[in-house]
């Protein structure tokens, strides 16, 4: 539930518009309701379904399992792929590293925000768009520390012979038990009720 608070906001703000832009038949002849169509409150019903069953299942996918297993199980789901010569595993590697990327670069960030704060950097004054140019001197720094740690990431990979997929096995090989059935079925409700919300009419 944690999860879908980021996404209230989004919802609330489509609900709005499809409820005031969609034209077609008006719910009264008369009052503010003259300006509310049916079919917006379809559109809008089915908008805050789609937000809500997409951030719920990303939720679900990413609070139960780890970057390393995500990367892990997409490799095994391309395998197939590596017949006509596409490069799984590096693929799978660079969405592992990307997955590991990102608390690093929110904390270089957090950090560079503690630092100009500290030079009296006036960072959360002002409008929304004097907000962000005020930020943008913050973005250089924060990019050269991003492709400071890729440099490093590639030398300590360059120095453990690091050639790919070239004879590389798995030291604990995934495997297929009752929890995966489980979560495939929970998807495949997922997917039936999203197909349903499409073809829904409220």
């Amino acid at each position: 539930m944690r999860g879908l608070k980021p996404v209230l906001f989004l919802a609330l703000f489509a609900v709005v518009m499809n409820l005031f832009s969609v034209s077609g038949t008006p719910l009264t002849e008369h009052g503010i309701l003259s300006h509310i169509s049916r079919e917006g409150i379809d559109l809008a019903l089915k908008m805050v379904l789609r937000l809500l069953l997409l951030a719920s299942v990303a939720s679900l996918l990413t609070f139960t399992t780890t970057p390393l297993s995500l990367t892990d199980g997409l490799e095994r789901l391309m395998k197939p792929l590596n017949r006509i010569k596409v490069p799984v595993h590096e693929i799978a590697m660079m969405i592992s590293i990307a997955l590991r990327f990102i608390p690093a670069i929110l904390k270089e960030a957090d950090r560079i925000i503690k630092a100009q704060a500290s030079r009296s950097a006036d960072l959360a004054g002002g409008n929304a768009l004097q907000r962000a140019r005020n930020f943008m001197p913050n973005i250089l720094p924060l990019f050269a520390g991003a492709f400071r740690r890729g440099d490093d990431l590639a030398t300590a990979m360059e120095a453990r012979c690091y050639r790919g997929n070239r004879g590389r096995t798995s030291m604990r090989p995934p495997g297929f038990s009752l929890a995966d059935l489980t979560s495939a079925a929970v998807m495949v409700v997922f997917l039936t009720t999203l197909m349903l919300v499409e073809h829904a009419r409220f």
